[in-house]
């Protein structure tokens, strides 16, 4: 194994030197510290590309701004700890705080710090001016080094190591193994459920003396001998499986016959060889750092969980091997479907065939496939089951090396549940906001989701699957307000009244009805026959920032109601392509790289979330932007940088150029693809990765450079497949009207479709084609059962909606009271 990973530093150091000599040093470019300001959520430390072991400093242990356990604005150091979270809205990990101690009589207390440094792999800073600190890390491995340089000769110095911080502890064990070695391990409840950690640490020096502070269990007092170096070196193995199998992963990663640099040098060589994989020229400096930072920022997340021989703790608890793939932990998928997820597919083809063998293992374990996975935990945070999305997005981008069969199956048998307002989904269409919290945005996505599911199966021809999930899919239908042109809730049978889409209610997912309310660019071509969609875009834009209703810290980044802080708007800017005016998306796309984005510590409009938010930076620098992951197309507009070269796995590179990229040079006239004009505005997955040149020409004048915005749906399923010209899905009639009432109050039923037949009652039958025929409004004068139901005749013949039903309640005025002497009458 030694010279195993011996040869590996000498492929990594010649390929990096190879990069180096034509393309410059990209560690140079990335600033760590971006995004551990104000709301990012990011942390400092040192982590190999999607590794194990994210070894960091914490300076806070509890608040919203410290879910990655540093934040920029603090002064003190806790110590540092091997696992972080890298811009989540929900603390986790910090597993194994370690710090050092100068002083035996010294009191345990936070460190301050001075003169802090960070580049991929390596961290550094020193501590109440008496401790210089540096970090790095292998992929499953974290390597400390500690110079006490005001410690006197013969004094004794110490390492602190502490399972106890932050999580609560559901158990643990910390014991002295060997004259240099402590194992242990801890399980721990946070955003994880159940959270396994094991380790081993080695020292540099011979451990003189082990105390525990306090009689404390989970926290150690490790004592050794001034070297005379001054400096105390650890090496700790991690794993979430057992401490054996820590120990072979720090044997694998980190034997001793390799130094603190030559593992920092390998280290930083593997990131300088992925960040070399985009190579951009002709930006400002500070955007430059912005972009090296933000791919940076991509390849920290997933965590590969998977222990070097393959061994792994799944989701039922049990413990696996990963045969011939690499398995991931920490999938933000409710954010990184919709842009992370189709950049890897450019940039990691290979891997994103590891994130799908890994969802299909996790539905082995756990019966469905996951929605927001940590750590082995299905923590069912947020909403959807967007793993749908990367699956189908993976597939129709031509990445097959998993077993396709098995993931329909898996995407099926997950939307089948009844769980999560499922059931309901099904058999309505729509979710009711009386039954479900963030009922629009949940119908929206799992809406999305079928979409995805119909798609993959129409590629594998499987025709019964797409059919029913293409209808499915037209769920969002239902919640399409004819008179806003917005998505808006629905209760007790019609739609909420006293509706302001500016409003942040549990109706939505961090978000409102402005933010919401472009969230169909799949069948867009179908959400615009009742919409005015130009006329919905600027007044998203234009409208005033401010939102009512509840404080929610996640939406920031506002231009107008647009919110780049959170992932609901980050295709909107986009559908101004598909409006045949690219030049408002050009327009946007560079406002928000420009000012939304920055190089300073709170450079980020809102959480770095497992790396969407500098995946979107990423591709919308490239002028590439994936409008509908689930489609192999990308919609196109004004690279932010003059000349980008992607170098891509398949040893082909493709070469964006664009002779000016300022706005004030004009807008886009003319695309060329290989000396190609383009009639459209995007291109394909397939176009991409064969590599050649893309180039960006530009005009006085706002044009529509392609004549084409999107691809038209292609024929699905098979002949008997439904198309646009006829719904699939006939929505749901809207019962509107006062439901609690004095006297009497009026009744009117509303319906997306003007052809459309509505039939209803109000003694609480099922309404039938034979059912009284409803023309206009009409009058309640007591307690009633209201139900409706909307025939449509297509070219197929007559379709049916599912039944809608309102409850209306007369109140009773009461007799007048009078008082009188001191008594009722």
């Amino acid at each position: 194994m030694i010279r195993k990973f011996s040869a590996l530093l000498a492929t990594v150091l010649f390929a990096q030197l190879s990069l180096t000599a034509q393309n410059g040093e990209f560690l140079h470019w990335v600033d760590p510290f971006i995004g551990t300001g104000g709301h990012g959520h990011t942390y400092p430390g040192a982590v190999a590309p999607f590794g194990m072991v994210q070894l960091s400093p914490d300076t806070r242990s509890e608040g919203w701004d410290g879910c990655s356990g540093y934040h920029r604005s603090d002064s003190t150091i806790l110590g540092f700890s091997h696992t972080h979270l890298s811009g989540t809205g929900v603390p986790d990990y910090a597993d194994l705080l370690v710090r050092p101690l100068p002083d035996p009589a010294a009191e345990v207390r936070p460190m301050r710090f001075d003169d802090e440094k960070a580049r991929p792999g390596l961290y550094e800073v020193r501590l109440d001016g008496s401790v210089a600190a540096q970090l790095t890390a292998t992929s499953r491995t974290g390597l400390h080094r500690y110079s006490f340089e005001q410690a006197a000769p013969g004094q004794k110095v110490g390492i602190r190591l502490d399972l106890q911080y932050r999580d609560l502890l559901l158990s643990h064990a910390l014991e002295q193994t060997g004259e240099r070695e402590v194992t242990g391990h801890r399980v721990s409840r946070a955003w994880a459920k159940e959270q396994h950690f094991y380790f081993v640490v080695r020292f540099s020096e011979p451990i003189r003396a082990m105390t525990a502070p306090d009689g404390a269990t989970a926290i150690a007092h490790l004592w050794f001998d001034l070297p005379k170096n001054k400096t105390i070196e650890l090496r700790v193995g991690v794993s979430g499986t057992s401490v054996e199998q820590a120990r072979k992963n720090l044997d694998a990663e980190a034997p001793d016959e390799l130094n603190f640099e030559q593992i920092r040098s390998a280290t930083e060589s593997l990131w300088d060889r992925q960040l070399g994989q985009i190579v951009v020229a002709g930006g400002q400096e500070a955007d430059i750092v912005k972009f090296y930072t933000a791919l940076y920022h991509c390849f920290v997340v997933p965590n590969v969980w998977s222990d070097a021989d393959g061994t792994y703790r799944g989701m039922d608890g049990s413990i696996h091997r990963a045969e011939g793939y690499d398995h991931y932990t920490v999938f933000s998928l409710w954010d990184t479907y919709r842009t992370w997820h189709p950049l890897m597919t450019i940039l990691d083809p290979e891997r994103t065939e590891h994130f799908v063998r890994t969802f299909l293992a996790q539905f082995d374990q756990q019966g469905r496939l996951p929605v927001w996975e940590l750590a082995g935990n299905e923590t069912d945070c947020m909403i959807g089951y967007h793993s749908v999305s990367v699956i189908a997005d993976a597939y129709l981008k031509g990445i097959r090396g998993f077993d396709a069969e098995k993931a329909l199956s898996a995407m099926v048998a997950t939307a089948s549940r009844d769980a999560r307002g499922l059931k309901d989904f099904r058999e309505l269409g729509f979710l009711r906001g009386e039954k479900e919290r963030e009922s629009v945005s949940q119908t929206l996505e799992y809406a999305y989701d079928d979409w995805c599911i119909a798609q993959m199966a129409a590629a594998m021809g499987k025709n019964d699957v797409c059919t029913e999930f293409r209808r499915r899919a037209r769920g969002w239908i239902n919640l399409l307000d004819p008179r806003t042109g917005l998505f808006r809730p629905r209760m007790n049978g019609g739609f909420v009244d006293n509706f302001d889409p500016r409003e942040v209610n549990f109706h939505f997912t961090e978000a409102n009805a402005w933010q919401y309310g472009f969230s169909a660019p799949q069948e867009f071509s179908l959400w615009s026959r009742w919409t005015r969609p130009e006329r919905l875009l600027d007044s998203l834009f234009s409208q005033n920032s401010r939102t009512t209703g509840r404080d929610q810290a996640d939406i920031t980044g506002l231009i107008g109601q647009y919110a780049h802080g959170n992932e609901p708007s980050h295709h909107i800017a986009y559908m101004y392509n598909l409006v045949g005016q690219p030049w408002k998306t050009r327009g946007l796309v560079h406002t928000i790289l420009d000012s939304l984005y920055t190089d300073r510590p709170d450079g980020l409009s809102g959480n770095e979330d497992c790396g969407q938010m500098s995946a979107w930076f990423v591709m919308s620098a490239m002028g590439l932007y994936p409008l509908v992951p689930g489609s192999p197309y990308y919609a196109l507009t004004a690279p932010f940088f003059s000349d980008i070269t992607l170098q891509m796995p398949n040893g082909r590179n493709l070469r964006i150029t664009a002779p000016c990229t300022d706005p004030s040079c004009g807008h886009v006239r003319e695309v060329r693809l290989n000396g190609r004009k383009l009639d459209r505005m995007f291109v394909t997955h397939e176009e991409i990765v064969a590599g050649g040149t893309l180039e960006f020409l530009f005009g006085p004048e706002p044009v529509s450079f392609g004549s084409v915005a999107w691809p038209s749906e292609p024929t699905l399923c098979s002949a008997s497949f439904l198309n646009d010209v006829e719904p699939l899905l006939v929505p749901v009639p809207s019962i509107e009207g006062n439901k609690t009432f004095r006297g009497e109050t009026e009744v009117s039923i509303l319906h997306l479709f003007p052809t459309a037949e509505i039939r209803y009652t109000t003694d609480g039958s099922v309404p039938t084609a034979k059912s009284k025929r409803y023309v206009r409004p009409f009058f309640l004068k007591k307690n009633a059962s209201v139900k409706a139901v909307a025939l449509y005749k297509g070219p197929r013949g007559w379709l049916s909606s599912q039944v809608s039903e309102a409850e209306f309640r007369q109140v009773v005025q009461s007799r007048a009271m009078r008082y009188e002497k001191g008594r009722y009458a």
